[in-house]
């Protein structure tokens, strides 16, 4: 029994050795090589840069008091629409003591003055009634009345206007009342009543009462880089994407590209714009991101191939041609002459027909990891 134990051992040891060695041999041999095979087709290429920015309304307005004061009321809110010279907000006036004083002093001095002046004509008249003065005399202290009486008036009006901002002559084209310098959508009130606001001078820019925009004349605003910025032209067409309303698909025409790039992570790039058509300004909102398709190049009903089936050498260009020379394949090289590229097909110029079968690149089998992850 423990004869045809070892036989069975020995046996089995050398099944394993006759194993081991048939797959290495087999595994060391030369695997036939295959190529992917392509067949040229006729079709439209375009070569494409896809510039990433944001759209924004073409005028944008900040809307800021005249005067300083404090908000005492506050007539639209964000999102509401808005008419040019409708009333935003009103201000309080926070007069300043200094004008305050040198105002009402002015209208206690008109008023002095007036009294005297009234006094004058009143006599200068009864003697004019009677001839005994000229009428030239009479005039002159009539037209000093009369201009006292206008320094009241202008007194009154300027006390008015340092005290309240408002005077009753003026009452509807007051500074207290903040209007709307154009048509469109409010975009942002960032002031509440009761928050103090200041006018708009040399030393500071004042304070913002709303953010007012027309959203029917939109525009796309980004950066296109150097390398692609020399094909394009104004007038071009762009398609726009926008992130957030993935459905929303618009038209725009390039009208400006900047004369001086600017750097942006080590690369020159130069801002663009584009005016937006058939806006919808209910659906989009100001600041909203997006992409542009621009279309650089386009040759139509061309004959093409994968580029990667294309071998580069220098300034030639060459494919494989398959032959089929009995059972065999063979390859013929041939030289053509390319065109346009989308980086996927390329324009076939001439070389070859709609006959002839391209080969391809080196097809590559499957690793067990990919065989796992499938």
């Amino acid at each position: 029994m423990k004869k045809y134990f070892k036989f069975i051992v020995a046996g089995i040891i050398a099944l394993l050795f006759i194993g081991t060695f048939v797959f290495l041999w087999a595994k060391s041999r030369p695997q036939a090589v295959e190529y992917d095979e392509f067949t040229p087709t006729v079709r439209d290429i375009r070569k494409t840069t896809v510039v990433t920015g944001k759209i924004e309304p073409r005028n944008e307005v900040n809307v800021k008091p005249q005067i300083s004061g404090i908000i005492t009321q506050l007539m639209k809110e964000a999102g509401q629409t808005v008419q040019a010279g409708e009333i935003i907000a009103k201000i309080k006036v926070i007069p300043d003591m200094g004008q305050l004083s040198s105002a009402q002093a002015r209208v206690r001095l008109a008023g002095v003055n007036i009294k005297q002046t009234k006094i004058d004509y009143l006599r200068e008249k009864a003697l004019f009634d009677k001839g005994l003065v000229s009428a030239d005399e009479y005039d002159k202290i009539r037209q000093s009345y009369r201009q006292s009486q206008e320094e009241v008036r202008a007194s009154s009006d300027n006390l008015e206007v340092v005290r309240d901002g408002v005077s009753r002559s003026n009452a509807n084209t007051s500074s207290t009342l903040i209007r709307s310098t154009i048509s469109g959508l409010v975009l942002n009130v960032p002031v509440k009543v009761g928050n103090t606001v200041i006018l708009s001078n040399t030393f500071n820019d004042g304070t913002t009462i709303a953010t007012v925009a027309n959203m029917n004349d939109l525009i796309f605003r980004g950066n296109i880089d150097e390398t692609e910025v020399g094909s394009l032209v104004t007038g071009m067409p762009m398609k726009i994407t926008i992130g957030a309303l993935q459905d929303e698909k618009l038209e725009a025409n390039l009208e400006y590209i900047s004369p001086k790039a600017v750097e942006s992570n080590g690369a020159n790039q130069f801002e663009l714009k584009a005016a937006v058509r058939g806006v919808d300004g209910n659906k989009i909102r100001s600041g909203y991101s997006a992409n542009a398709e621009i279309v650089l190049a386009q040759a139509n009903h061309v004959l093409s191939v994968p580029e990667s089936a294309i071998e580069f050498q220098g300034n030639a260009t060459y494919v494989y041609v398959i032959k089929m020379v009995g059972k065999n394949k063979t390859y013929e090289r041939r030289r053509v002459v390319t065109g346009l590229s989308d980086g996927i097909n390329i324009e076939i110029k001439s070389g070859i027909t709609l006959k002839d079968k391209i080969r391809g690149p080196k097809k590559v089998a499957d690793t067990p990891e990919d065989s796992e992850d499938k």
